[in-house]
């Protein structure tokens, strides 16, 4: 099956980096110049781009008449949805078989099996996978959910049916709590997946969140690409991640790897893929989740191993066989990605959007940038916060941390607030360090959300001195100047 074109149904850093590799392999591509974003830097890497800026009234990423219809038209082979958008709908694939073009991903039948968490939650016990004590099937009521919870025990946590990136969750601890985490979750679920079927699951306290990377082809060859740690969250929403895991030992590793891939045999599973579980205080793993795509943090998994995801996904959709045994994959070094987004770490994360006005990342040896802006480029409030992603390496976890650091202290970004401050904080902070840390990091582990050089420190104090030097002249003053003034009068002034 020939792939010649490509029509990249995305933007920023991973429309850029699947354009790379499409170019690397002969491949013309094709991106959409949208009103949103007139002067997106993405579109600098595009062979062709497609005007459809006078389109006010649709987001062109989450329209599959308008993808098939630009494919069509364009007479391109062949459509990849990158992360985010329509890369987890199932119509999108269903529509581009109907319409001859090639689906760059897992099928349509793939996606609806672990694209449900029902679904995939059965498909995991079928197979002798560990999951969580949880609901028999999907929950539509308070009472039904109160009922389950009884079953389990307390501490639960809600998951929309049809969720993903931690959206349509809730942790309930306790019964009282239910009714209103329900309606939370479901309204949320509706809103966001126009499904709001719940399951609940026994929730794990302070667990740690590992994901196991997978390629597989469509002649039943499958193989992992070890795992990535990501327990740095905030809302289930991934803030760091870094492969391998300082949590597993080979023994655990090949254990968790093999489960991954039983998965993917059982669902005739093609194309990229990550399988995700979550780790309880004894080490015991449970399967949480399959994301049927490439993810945000795949560049540490290609650090590691030295393969290319995207051009895996690519050659699988032209029907190539794999030409990746287990036994051949290796996994050398330590690779830590630092998601850098347009928030403000001080004000509870909050988006922060705007022209960039500086953007100067250090030119490392051990540091790869994938990012869709540069200075002079505008964060927009449509689409994602995601500035640039910080994929930094070394030869131990160690070597990573310390050019981590090394990285952050030379990065400027200006224009914009972004979590650098974080994550120079992160990087100070001794579980991280340790490599003994879990998904409540946030919350347990950080004395404060952001990193304050001394003389940052010095200044607030200076301020902060003269503040009360200033407040404590004022307050004689204002004494001194009542000491002349007679009761009476004062009281008839305050009357008055």
């Amino acid at each position: 099956m020939k792939i010649n074109s490509i029509l990249i149904a995305n933007r920023g850093e991973i429309a850029i980096r699947i354009a790379r590799t499409a170019r690397e392999m002969g491949i013309k591509t094709y991106m959409f110049l949208s009103h949103h974003e007139p002067n997106a830097l993405h579109l600098d890497f595009a062979d062709e781009v497609i005007n459809v800026s006078d389109n006010t009234y649709i987001n062109v990423y989450t329209n599959i008449d308008k993808l098939i219809e630009t494919a069509l038209e364009y007479k391109i082979d062949a459509i990849h949805p990158g992360y985010g958008f329509l890369s987890e709908n199932p119509f999108l694939p269903r529509e581009c078989e109907r319409n001859n073009i090639v689906f760059i991903g897992p099928s349509s039948k793939a996606i609806d099996q672990m694209g449900n968490k029902g679904m995939a939650r059965d498909m995991a016990l079928k197979n002798g996978i560990p999951v969580l004590q949880g609901s028999e099937g999907v929950i539509t009521s308070v009472e039904e959910a109160e009922e389950t919870a009884k079953v389990i025990g307390y501490p639960i946590i809600l998951k929309a049916v049809a969720g993903g990136g931690g959206k349509g969750m809730r942790v309930v601890r306790k019964k009282s709590e239910l009714p209103l985490m329900f309606k939370l979750a479901t309204n949320e679920a509706k809103s966001l997946f126009d499904n709001d079927s719940m399951l609940i699951e026994k929730y794990v306290e302070n667990p740690r969140h590992v994901e196991f990377q997978v390629l597989a082809d469509k002649h039943g060859n499958i193989v992992h690409l070890y795992e990535r740690e990501c327990s740095i969250q905030r809302k289930h929403q991934k803030l760091l991640e870094e492969a391998p895991s300082a949590a597993l030992n080979d023994e655990l590793r090949a254990k968790i790897g093999a489960d991954a891939v039983k998965i993917c045999k059982a669902t005739n599973y093609y194309s990229a893929g990550t399988v995700e579980f979550l780790l309880d205080d004894d080490l015991n793993h449970y399967f949480m989740e399959m994301n049927t795509r490439v993810q945000v943090e795949h560049p540490i998994t290609e650090e590691i191993t030295g393969v290319d995801i995207i051009e895996q996904q690519i050659r699988v959709a032209r029907g190539e066989e794999l030409s990746l045994k287990q036994e051949d994959i290796t996994k050398n070094g330590w690779a830590i990605e630092l998601r850098v987004n347009a928030e403000d770490v001080q004000a509870g994360f909050a988006p922060s959007t705007g022209l960039v006005e500086q953007m100067d990342i250090p030119n490392k040896k051990y540091l790869r940038c994938d990012s869709g802006y540069q200075a002079g480029k505008v964060v927009v409030s449509s689409f994602d916060s995601l500035v640039a992603k910080l994929i930094i390496t070394g030869k131990t976890r160690g070597d990573a941390i310390k050019n981590c650091r090394t990285v952050l202290n030379s990065t400027t970004i200006k224009g914009v607030k972004t979590t650098l401050p974080f994550f120079k904080q992160v990087m100070q902070t001794p579980s991280f360090v340790k490599g003994k840390y879990t998904t409540s990091f946030i919350e347990t582990d950080l004395e404060q959300n952001y990193f304050q050089e001394d003389n940052e420190l010095m200044a607030a104090a200076v301020l902060a001195m003269q503040a009360y030097l200033t407040e404590q002249e004022n307050i004689n003053s204002d004494d001194l100047s009542r000491k002349q003034v007679s009761p009476w009068a004062m009281s008839k002034k305050i009357k008055g």
